[in-house]
């Protein structure tokens, strides 16, 4: 499952075109605390193609992680794209989220992983938007 998150995070960071040095980190730091290894991640972020999967089958907390990520992702470099918006709003929608959820959640996640938000309370926040 952690592959299939990666797989959205890496289509999310070429989204505009250019995996940006931040966004590779943040996917090296989020993959390889759940076990994946760089060389396999140096790997899936060459090939960015892949389609992304059932979002669906995933339990309240995965989701939640997921999108957590997604708009974390969508802000580490500094600059927000429409493209990245849309593209996290897509993937919001495919695991059972309003789209205005990554407007509420955008407001409240740190560009910068080391800032922690209080993730209970965004989740309660998102739980609202789950359809």
């Amino acid at each position: 499952m952690i592959k299939e998150q990666l797989n959205v995070l890496i289509q999310l960071a070429a989204s505009d075109n250019k995996v940006a040095e931040k966004e590779a980190k943040l996917i090296h730091m989020i993959g390889q605390s759940n076990g994946i290894s760089k060389d396999e991640i140096d790997d899936m972020l060459k090939n960015p193609g892949r389609p992304i999967g059932d979002l669906g089958t995933l339990t309240d907390d995965q989701k939640f992680e997921h999108l957590y990520h997604v708009v974390q992702l969508m802000k580490v470099d500094g600059q927000v794209f429409k493209s990245e918006i849309v593209f996290c709003e897509d993937v919001a929608s495919r695991l059972g989220y309003k789209k205005g959820v990554i407007g509420e959640l955008s407001s409240k996640i740190f560009s910068d992983p080391s800032i922690t938000s209080d993730r209970e309370r965004l989740k309660q926040r998102a739980q609202k938007y789950l359809r």
